[in-house]
């Protein structure tokens, strides 16, 4: 089956789903239910909040509208017979829809066992042509009318639906695993970071965590330095004029913290490029500087709606692997051609394909059309250069650039939008930038916007489910465990292996509870720890290392540099 036939299938389920509440609730008001990424969702305003014990219910009504076969019957009225059988039957919902395309005179309603729904379409022929075991209801929510929380709280039912059974068995496998792996509960389990409702949308990080953090940062760092990036660092506040020459306070307010200090008007950055904007004009610029490549672990604050809000992936305190470069139009292509190397790099280490998109100009966009149109063909040069295969994100770039999204897919098969580079040829003449070309003439500058990993949370919490939380060696919060047989009589050893270990720099853990050493290897596992080293009669004597690395059975014995030299060549190397 077909990606449109399939979408069809998950709308008609959607209406079946409708009707089945119809049933279990006569008085039932109806908002919207579309096809969604594998499955479909209704909205409805109920008279109880739904029980878990509700979803198999109506799932057998609507198996039983399936084994009747009932069909969906299509027709087309005047907009204002439909508001008047809507307005009857007492479904609000309805009747503002239709009140807001009032300049169309006729509209499409479909039918399906008394239910009737203000819909174009297409659906199936009949309820009968959907397999009766390729869906099911899943879950249900929260959902305020239009995504506004200004209306009324609906309840949303969930679900599922593929081809046939075999399809739906696999997703609701792959549901399963991506539960295991989910990285809120990962991030309690491994003791990395919290949440608390006293900072919504923002992430507490523990000691472990920052480890993690604090390994990419470093990472992230090196190269783009070896790419001759200079860091800086800039302030969390600026003034509201400031936004205002940007553009963001006309078409990012609503996404701003803004408040009121002495009369003026200060906002909390939801974005770096301004503020590396001001340090590039402290003073005169030559070409013979250009390209200036900033970069910046930039700490900014978004506005985020708390229903939006999703551990590390959806924050309002967000950590940007930032950086701005300005330099001449004749040097755009070979800097993109750099930016997308080092996104390779990147991700290699990672084991990480990535995948990119071009995104165009959007509806809301800022500055000329030609200058939009040449700023895209840049970006379709430099990734056919670097013989990139690229998709299209029609009408997806920022309000001032296209831009180059790079996704990847994790070890479940979802994809991630992570990295953007994005041209910039608005924001420089915004702000008067200026530099002096070979001839003496003062021009403007191009700038690219380029972040790698994205924003840090969001890359933490994609790593930790791409990875299950076992993170690569160089990552991983504690690298060995030390597992002593005997927490007395072989804890001085033990001792002597830890500050051998911990002098090379090697993150290092003792266990010396008094559990068994089948309990301490099982409680290692748990941990995610990379390599446990079990010492007791054998190893003191040899002055060696048992080594058992996590995820297998077997053990080796080698002696303890010998060991400390092969996890160095490891950490070093980043396998």
């Amino acid at each position: 089956m077909n990606e449109e036939k399939l979408e069809i299938k998950r709308h008609s389920l959607a209406h079946i789903l409708a009707a089945a509440v119809m049933e279990m609730f006569p008085e039932a008001k109806f908002g919207v239910g579309p096809a969604i990424e594998n499955g479909f969702y209704y909205d409805f305003d109920l008279p109880r909040t739904l029980i878990p014990e509700d979803l198999p219910l109506l799932e057998e009504k609507m198996k039983a509208m399936i084994k009747s076969n009932l069909p969906f019957e299509k027709e087309v009225i005047t907009r204002e017979n439909a508001s008047g059988h809507f307005t009857k039957a007492g479904q609000n919902y309805k009747v503002e829809i239709l009140g807001e395309e009032a300049n169309e005179p006729e509209v499409t309603v479909y039918r399906i066992n008394g239910f009737v729904d203000l819909c174009r379409g297409p659906h199936v022929g009949s309820a009968g042509e959907i397999d009766i075991n390729s869906f099911k209801l899943t879950k249900t929510a929260g959902a305020y009318w239009r995504g506004d929380e200004k209306n009324k709280m609906l309840q949303r039912i969930y679900g599922i639906a593929f081809e046939n059974k075999d399809d739906l068995s696999a997703y609701e496998k792959q549901l399963e695993e991506a539960e295991k792996r989910d990285h809120k509960k990962l991030g309690r389990e491994l003791d990395l970071f919290s949440f608390h409702p006293e900072a919504p949308g923002s992430a507490f990080w523990h000691p472990k965590g920052m480890i993690v953090w604090n390994e990419l940062e470093r990472f992230g760092k090196s190269i783009r330095k070896k790419y001759g990036s200079v860091e800086i660092q800039t302030p969390q506040l600026a003034k509201r004029i400031l936004w205002e020459t940007s553009g963001h306070w006309d078409h990012y307010k609503e996404d701003m913290f803004s408040f009121n200090v002495d009369e003026e008007t200060y906002c909390l950055k939801p974005m770096d490029c301004p503020f590396n904007i001001l340090i590039y004009k402290t003073k005169q610029r030559s070409y013979k500087e250009l390209p200036i490549r900033y970069t910046e672990i930039g700490r900014v604050m978004r506005n985020e709606k708390s229903g939006q809000l999703n551990g590390l992936f959806r924050v309002r305190a967000i950590t940007q692997d930032d950086s701005h470069i300005l330099l001449m139009e004749n040097q755009v292509e070979e800097e993109i051609s750099t930016l997308l190397k080092m996104v390779k790099e990147y991700f290699n280490v990672f084991n990480i394909k990535p995948e990119f998109f071009l995104s165009t100009r959007p509806d809301d966009y800022m500055g000329e059309i030609a200058v939009w149109d040449k700023a895209e063909q840049d970006l379709k040069d430099s990734l056919k250069k670097e013989n990139i295969e690229f998709g299209l994100k029609d009408k997806d770039g920022a309000f001032y650039g296209p831009k180059i999204d790079i996704n990847i897919k994790d070890a479940l098969g979802r994809s991630w939008q992570l990295a953007t580079i994005q041209l910039d040829f608005q924001l420089p003449g915004r702000f008067d930038m200026e530099y002096i070309d070979a001839s003496g003439e003062k021009k403007i500058p191009v700038m690219i916007h380029a972040a790698i990993f994205g924003s840090l949370e969001r890359f933490i919490g994609i790593l930790i489910e791409h990875t299950g939380g076992n993170f690569p060696l160089w990552l991983s919060p504690i690298q060995v465990k030390l597992l002593p047989v005997s927490s007395e009589k072989h804890l001085d050893y033990t001792r002597k292996v830890f500050d051998s270990l911990s002098n090379e720099g090697i993150r290092v853990e003792i266990d010396d509870s008094n559990e068994s050493i089948g309990k301490k290897i099982r409680e290692a596992e748990n941990e995610k720890i990379p390599y446990m080293l079990v010492l007791g009669d054998k190893e003191i004597e040899a002055g060696a290392v048992a080594v058992r690395q996590k995820g297998t059975r077997d053990i080796s014995t080698i002696k303890t540099e010998e060991f400390i030299a092969k996890i160095e060549e490891e950490i070093k190397n980043k396998k």
